[in-house]
């Protein structure tokens, strides 16, 4: 159970905050509703509170694995398959509604040794805009640190897969 007051992170969407529970009768059955705040987009959504676990919804990543995600970010042998660029759109769009930020730090990571290496298509661009944003909120959040400062330490991490990059544009 989630309290209100809570962040949460709602997979494919990002953090959110818990501004309350209402019940509400659907069809002559009463339901409970979380009511969910996206902080990015100010959208409001609301989410049967029997229905967290299929959405999804989780709490904020703690302190620990703030440092696993970084390690994964770190992580210097990526294999980036040599698959068609929509099949490996495909994928990654998988592991980032996982709503897991290991996956989502890998799609990141790939992303940018790609990007090192060639054009990435627009699909790809935006991806990757899309998986630091995830990324970027969640751990600032978790360590209490600003995006700023999660956003520097990315481009810090990142820069160095590939030392002719100059950082994340």
């Amino acid at each position: 159970m989630f309290k209100v007051g809570e962040k949460v992170v709602y997979p494919g969407h990002g953090v959110g905050v818990i501004e309350g529970l209402q019940s509400r009768t659907v069809s002559g059955i009463e339901q409970k509703f979380y009511v969910l705040r996206i902080l990015e987009s100010d959208m409001t959504i609301m989410i049967p509170a029997d229905n967290v676990a299929a959405v999804g919804l989780r709490p904020v990543i703690s302190k620990e694995m703030v440092s696993k995600v970084y390690r994964v970010l770190r992580t210097k042998k990526v294999d980036v398959d040599q698959q068609t660029w929509n099949r490996r759109y495909r994928l990654y769009t998988e592991r980032i509604k996982t709503g897991s930020v290991i996956e989502i730090a890998k799609v990141l990571r790939d992303l940018f040794v790609l990007k090192a290496d060639k054009e990435l298509s627009f699909g790809e661009r935006k991806m990757l805009d899309t998986a630091r944003n995830l990324l970027v909120k969640e751990l600032a959040i978790a360590s209490a640190n600003t995006e700023e400062k999660i956003l520097a330490d990315l481009r810090q991490i990142l820069s160095h897969h590939h030392s002719s990059q100059a950082g994340v544009s």
